[in-house]
């Protein structure tokens, strides 16, 4: 089928085309229904993921790392008071009825030990017994804040915060776990809720990894279901204003809404499920969608206007934008594409299902709304279209006298935020995805403040033998490491078994503190050992420290208000540490923000690679399509320095990056690259097909696509800000960083790239010129 029988097909035979693709679109959106939401933190890993198998090999050697955790605050002068701690053992003895929950740790069933004689006891810190004397209370105070393991873990130096932490057992099947935390969560929360009202003086907090993990999925979900909406709103009123047409707005809504819904439906029946990343994936598509339909509507009208009609500015519509149009939904898959150089499987899944939402809002584009753009009527009259023709004809004129003006000061503003890019660091850590408003924010910030640390790192530390813990020798190197650890500035308290063999050995010695050290023996750490665990009550024994065959122990250090590129500085440290000085016990780390911190740091690695290689192939696509190699040099201007403008700007204002920043490039390319072909394809055919000189296709390029560039970039960066106000910063960042980088880009459009044409041919023609002469 040549290019005139294709054009014709798609302008004459609009209804019946409109008819099969309603059809074909309404099956694929029935898969829909098949659709879940996958919110678990390990979907951002690999399987492969070093920091994720290291995790995994922990959790399967000690108990599982999943936890609930409640920070309690007194307005009292301290927590020891009869009412105070009354509560703490309320809510300890409750916290074992959350579901899944199979271990609670707290102030009151801290597993104090003393001896007498040969005798060892073993028994809650806080028996209610003892609440009704003043002295036993002021005793319970002497020990809990003189104890090495509860201070700054449990309980505050203060006395006045303290911590109650629940792990739990939850289901492998990613769908049934998501269930079981949100059940977990409702729950606790309903727990502090009724502490809160019976005991007013009290706060409680609530943080912990499977909250991390369910404000995730909450904060997810309220944007598909709150911000998504809000910025479908605000893009179709901006459509109404800027198109000054209900059935134009309508035509370009349906058009974008069965894009999404058969890309959605796709994705369900091939049982892809929705997770925090692609759950923007609508408003992607539905950017993409409206970039198509505004250029076609305003040629369609811009046609209609100069006198001819429907049916024949339907094939005029057809005929002048269908390679641009094809050459945009190319080069956005090609940008799309290249996310799956990154290392988070969401974002993978994001480009991959983003460059499919592409192909179907391009195919209804040529397909459905040829048939609804046929009843369009042009509602501005011929006289309009011809002052519009006035005002980019008047703007191009004073771009090209103005131009070595222009041109200095654009690139002098450009190389300005270019070099601000270095001020961008890396914050990838747990915390930086939420805003400090989210509650679990603001937990995990007060708990940072007044208790302990939110990250920690953890070492599994092995001796190679079974039974191998107890000898002095490797306890020794344990406590070696252990001291190394307590004495860095970020770490604000480490969890050692060697904390509690000491306290055995001193207890078995009538508590001479001179004992407080690693017993002589290993028979002698081997029998305190089996004492102290046989006095265990259920759910409080070591195997969240020790291994099951007892050849490892896990170490785990809790670390205050660090970022990510300063998380990943102290796991060197650590690293070069325990090579330097126990080779023989070197492991690698594990902890969630650590992963994350990782994660980041190769993100953007890969990203920038992959944005590379999706510019090249972008601009190769380009040469080939346009035929020609100065032309399609001349896109790399407008295509590769918006993103660099929006990370100089953010560098300068907010100098913080997270995962979510490093695909900007790659996301945003395609939509760039949009523009750009549309303006360079127009002045191209004014030059070849028109004949028009230099000026005069500049004027026809912005006459015909002028107000389409517009309409779009304030449509998209709009819609896209909306997203900036999520609490979920992942989705937050991106937003605000795709509308600065899209307002660049239009910037661009409008000096830059008609500058470089302008320049380009003035010196192409002289040089054509000077050798016909």
């Amino acid at each position: 089928m040549n290019l005139d029988r294709l054009i014709n097909t798609l302008a004459y035979r609009r209804n019946i085309l409109a008819v099969v693709t309603l059809i074909i679109v309404l099956g694929l959106s029935s898969g829909a229904k098949n659709i879940y939401f996958e919110s678990d933190y390990k979907i951002f890993f690999s399987q492969d993921n070093p920091q994720l198998n290291q995790q995994d090999l922990i959790e399967d050697e000690y108990t599982n790392s999943d936890n609930v955790t409640l920070i309690i605050s007194t307005r009292q002068k301290n927590l020891f008071n009869q009412t105070d701690l009354t509560a703490i053992i309320g809510l300890t003895e409750a916290a074992w009825q959350l579901p899944n929950s199979i271990r609670v740790d707290s102030l009151s069933n801290y597993q104090y030990t003393h001896a007498s004689e040969d005798d060892l006891f073993v028994e809650d810190l806080i028996p209610i017994t003892r609440l009704d004397s003043p002295a036993q209370i002021k005793q319970i105070e002497k020990i809990a804040l003189s104890e090495p393991e509860l201070k700054n873990l449990v309980i505050s130096p203060e006395g006045t915060v303290t911590s109650i932490t629940v792990l739990l057992n939850l289901p492998e099947n990613s769908v049934e776990r998501d269930q079981a935390s949100a059940e977990i969560i409702a729950a606790t929360r309903t727990l502090i809720q009724d502490y809160e009202s019976r005991y007013p003086d009290l706060t409680i907090y609530l943080a912990g990894q499977t909250t991390v993990a369910a404000t995730f999925n909450e904060l997810s979900q309220r944007d598909s279901k709150f911000w998504l909406p809000i910025m479908f709103a605000v893009m179709a009123l901006l459509l109404l204003v800027t198109l000054k047409s209900l059935i134009a707005m309508g035509i370009t809504l349906v058009v974008v809404a069965m894009s999404v819904s058969a890309t959605i439906g796709t994705m369900g029946w091939l049982h892809f499920p929705l997770n925090q990343i692609t759950a923007v994936l609508p408003a992607i598509i539905l950017i993409l969608g409206i970039c198509n339909c505004v250029h076609l509507l305003n040629s369609f009208r811009f046609h209609t206007r100069s006198g001819e009609g429907s049916q024949e500015g339907l094939r005029k519509m057809i005929e002048t934008n269908l390679t641009p149009v094809f050459l945009t939904t190319l080069t956005t898959a090609i940008g799309f594409a290249s996310m799956n150089f990154s290392d988070t499987p969401p974002f993978r899944e994001l480009g991959t299902w983003a460059a499919v939402g592409t192909l179907f809002a391009f195919l209804l584009s040529l397909t459905l709304l040829p048939a609804l753009a046929y009843y369009c009527p042009a509602t501005a009259q011929l006289e309009q279209s011809q002052a519009n023709t006035g005002i980019a004809a008047r703007y191009s004129a004073f771009l090209i006298k103005h131009r070595h003006l222009s041109l200095a000061a654009t690139c002098g503003l450009l190389l300005f935020l270019v070099f601000q890019i270095p001020n961008n660091q890396l914050n990838d850590n747990t915390l930086g995805y939420f805003k400090k408003s989210v509650p679990l924010r603001e937990a995990a910030d007060f708990m940072q403040e007044h208790l302990t640390g939110f990250d920690n790192f953890s070492y599994s530390l092995n001796c190679q033998q079974s039974n191998c813990i107890n000898t002095p020798a490797y306890l020794e190197t344990v406590q070696k490491f252990t001291d190394w650890l307590e004495s860095q500035p970020e770490i604000v308290r480490v969890i050692s078994y060697t904390d509690v063999i000491k306290r055995l050995n001193k207890n078995m010695h009538n508590d001479d503190d001179s004992y407080y050290r690693i017993p002589d023996s290993k028979a002698l750490a081997a029998q305190y050992q089996l004492l102290y665990e046989l006095s265990l009550p259920f759910g409080l024994d070591l195997n969240n420290q020790i291994n099951m065959d007892k050849s490892a122990l896990k170490i785990t250090a809790v670390i205050k208000g660090q970022k990510a590129k300063e998380l990943l500085a102290l796991e060197q440290r650590i690293d070069t540490w325990l090579q330097t000085n126990t080779p023989e016990l070197h492991a690698p780390g594990a902890g969630l923000s650590l992963m994350f911190a990782h994660l980041g740091q190769r993100n953007i690695e890969s990203m920038v690679a992959g944005s590379l290689v999706a510019l090249a192939f972008v601009t190769l696509t380009l040469m080939i399509a346009l035929r020609s190699i100065r032309y399609g040099l001349v896109s790399l201007i407008p295509n590769s320095f918006p993103a660099l403008a929006a990370f100089g700007l953010w560098g300068l204002l907010v100098s913080e990056v997270n995962m979510a920043v490093a695909i900007v490039f790659s996301f945003t390319l395609g939509i760039i690259v949009d523009d750009t072909v549309h303006f360079i394809n127009k002045y191209i055919y004014a030059r070849r097909t028109l004949d028009l000189d230099t000026d005069s296709a500049l004027a026809y390029a912005f006459n015909v696509v002028g107000k389409a560039l517009v309409t779009t970039t304030v449509v998209l960066a709009c819609g896209f800000w909306v997203l900036s106000y999520s609490d979920f910063n992942v989705n937050a960042y991106m937003g605000a960083m795709v509308s600065v980088t899209i307002i660049a880009a239009l910037v661009l459009d409008l000096i830059l790239l008609p500058l470089s044409l302008y320049y380009l041919d003035r010196k192409f023609s002289k040089q054509a010129q000077t050798a016909t002469t």
